[in-house]
């Protein structure tokens, strides 16, 4: 079955796209789009899912891990 995803404009900077992201949960379940970044590198808005809340804007950064 071929279906057609449409990334969803950039709210903020009405410029970007915004990307999927996925992770893995702490018992290595994958988690599908958890966060959503959008790709203009001038723009930087994001929004996340950790432990059930959701938050957004938060500076991007690289991970220690």
């Amino acid at each position: 079955m071929d279906s057609e995803f449409t990334l969803p404009q950039c709210k903020k900077c009405q410029n970007g796209v915004l990307i999927p992201l996925s992770d893995y949960g702490r018992d290595g379940a994958p988690i599908k789009f958890k966060a959503w970044v959008c790709n203009n590198p001038e723009c930087g808005f994001n929004i996340r899912i950790d432990n059930g809340e959701i938050s957004y804007g938060r500076t991007i950064g690289y991970s220690s891990k």
